[in-house]
């Protein structure tokens, strides 16, 4: 996708540790998300299509 990261309104991930250095942060896609790591935000960002991040989802929700 052709998007930026600072075209995107990204928020923490409610998945993110409080206290732990362990964050991603998530951008809702008009088709999809995009994840990036709170603390590499230079390195860009991963997307995933709808079926994807759904399948993504329910996967680690079932861990």
């Amino acid at each position: 996708m052709p998007e930026t990261s600072h075209e995107l309104q990204f928020r923490k991930s409610s998945y993110s540790g409080a206290r732990t250095q362990d964050c991603v942060e998530v951008a809702d896609l008009p088709a999809g998300a995009a994840v990036r790591d709170t603390q590499n935000r230079e390195l860009g960002h991963l997307t995933f299509g709808s079926a994807e991040w759904a399948a993504l989802l329910s996967t680690a929700t079932r861990r």
